[in-house]
């Protein structure tokens, strides 16, 4: 997406497509659950894997697959291989940057 016609705000561009990208990942309340119950998972030291989240929540594997796309889409998420399992992980770095530019980028 090409925001401005010349690159002197590059920088800002790419900032704020980032934010416009991770928003729109937990812009579904289902995402956001996801992602707040990996988050969870993982400060206690646990694995998620898929399986783990139809499990937990009443969604089918497609559907826990497609809102897991998005979220690794946007680096909110990152899957780890281990054997025939993968093994999803929140990106606190991602999320960390997120906070920050959109402190910075605010209106209010």
């Amino acid at each position: 997406m090409r925001i401005r016609k010349n690159d002197n705000n590059l920088n800002e561009d790419f900032d704020i497509e980032f934010i416009a990208q991770v928003s729109d990942s937990l812009a579904h309340p289902a995402r956001l659950v996801l992602f707040r119950h990996i988050m969870q998972k993982n400060r206690a030291m646990e694995n998620v894997c898929t399986g783990d989240l139809v499990d937990e929540f009443d969604y089918s594997q497609s559907t826990i697959s497609q809102h897991m796309k998005k979220l690794t889409d946007s680096g909110l998420v990152e899957i780890r291989k281990k054997d025939r399992f993968s093994y999803y992980y929140a990106n606190l770095g991602i999320l960390m940057k997120y906070i920050d530019l959109t402190k910075k980028y605010s209106i209010i």
